[in-house]
């Protein structure tokens, strides 16, 4: 069965595309042209959206949870629960994102995420794609939330218990790049197709740039568990800042960065290597409460997750990063809908199957009001119900 999507315009990663047309076959794009509504064929389905705005279902590649569900569950239910709730948000795929926990139990939800990455039932919301192991590679002077007693120090031995407990899924992983050992893991990871993303870390400049050349791809929540600027020493911020190869993250929830703090970001890393990222846990999509990230307690009110008085993740999601990013840095959609798609599949290496519109990929598609907001959601062809 032929259908056919019609808007006024298409947000691709490099250009705007007016009067588009994107013909569906089988879950997958068949053709995308340029071309009024009446030029759709008879035989076809066609859903008209005038006025509206058509662009990649987004990738989250920092998530710890949503719906009341903790990814650390290691359960399908868990993992299905948080991707219908995406789905509602425009989030096509994930990488659901561990947080630091006594090894025994980082290995059982390793175990689980595998499983449930791997099990052949129908999705009906966002897909998991691989796993983001956020720790137990983490600096103590910037741990932020991450619990002092289950930090453990980089080695390879280690990194490969996580890799065969997860099945060869990990794709991500956070680590800091000044801790001994930290570098051959980088290196070891790389060779494995794991992409590194320097983070929670009180690094130098010089420990950053051998970091990046050990293979380092990208920063996490930059600005956020980081070392601070000096004009001396710049540190890992101001390397992140600088070099233009490298992605970084940002959570755009006006909470964990300022607006002007934002700005600074998209002229530094530029519309190319900058990652919209949500880091929302367990509470997102629920009311202001007591919720879990991994084994410790985060107070929910007003937007905030605290835990002991910090920062313990986000209620953020992706859509409205997305528009906050215009809100705050007068950005085009164009631009916002890229950094929430196709840069993070880009820098994970994931281009043919996630983040981008283009013929004989899944048929992944937001429709956007003029506003940003969700008005629809196609995965492999079929709308999501919001």
């Amino acid at each position: 069965m032929l259908t056919v999507l019609t808007a006024d315009r298409l947000l691709t990663a490099t250009e705007t595309v007016e009067l588009p047309s994107i013909w569906i076959e089988d879950g997958r794009i068949s053709q995308i042209t340029s071309q009024p509504s009446s030029a759709v064929p008879a035989n076809a389905t066609h859903l008209d959206y005038s006025g509206h705005m058509l662009a990649p279902a987004y990738l989250d590649i920092h998530i710890h949870g949503a719906a009341g569900h903790d990814v650390m569950e290691g359960t399908a239910e868990s993992l299905q629960s948080v991707g219908r709730f995406l789905a509602t948000r425009g989030v096509g795929s994930f990488l659901p994102t561990t947080v630091t926990a006594p090894l025994d139990a980082t290995l059982r939800a390793l175990e689980g995420i595998a499983d449930a990455i791997e099990s052949q039932e129908p999705s009906t919301g966002a897909k998991p794609l691989g796993i983001h192991l956020e720790g137990p590679f983490v600096s103590h002077a910037k741990r932020g939330v991450h619990p002092a007693e289950s930090i453990v120090g980089p080695s390879i031995a280690l990194f490969d218990q996580f890799w065969q407990a997860s099945r060869g899924h990990i794709r991500l992983m956070t680590i800091a790049p000044e801790l001994p050992h930290a570098l051959e893991v980088i290196e070891h990871a790389a060779k494995l197709g794991v992409r590194s993303s320097m983070g929670h870390s009180n690094a130098t400049a010089q420990q950053t740039q051998e970091a990046i050349h050990a293979g380092a791809r990208s920063a996490t929540h930059t600005f956020n568990a980081m070392r601070a600027l000096d004009h001396r020493e710049p540190g890992i911020l101001g390397t992140v800042l600088d070099q233009e190869e490298l992605f970084a993250e940002i959570i755009c929830d006006g909470i964990h960065v300022a607006p002007e703090i934002v700005r600074l970001f998209l002229k530094a890393k530029g519309p190319e290597r900058g990652i919209l990222v949500t880091d929302g846990m367990s509470a997102t999509g629920m009311p202001d409460g007591t919720y879990m990230l991994g084994k410790f307690e985060v107070q929910v009110a007003n937007g905030r997750a605290l835990s002991h008085g910090a920062l313990a993740g986000s209620v953020l999601t992706m859509d409205l990063a997305v528009r906050n990013l215009v809100a705050f840095t007068d950005a085009s959609w164009q631009i916002a809908t890229r950094m929430a798609s196709q840069n993070p599949a880009h820098m994970l290496g994931l281009d043919k199957h996630c983040g981008t519109l283009a013929v004989g990929h899944a048929a992944d598609i937001n429709v956007l009001t003029k506003d940003g907001l969700i008005a629809a959601t196609f995965l492999n062809g079929k709308q999501h119900s919001l």
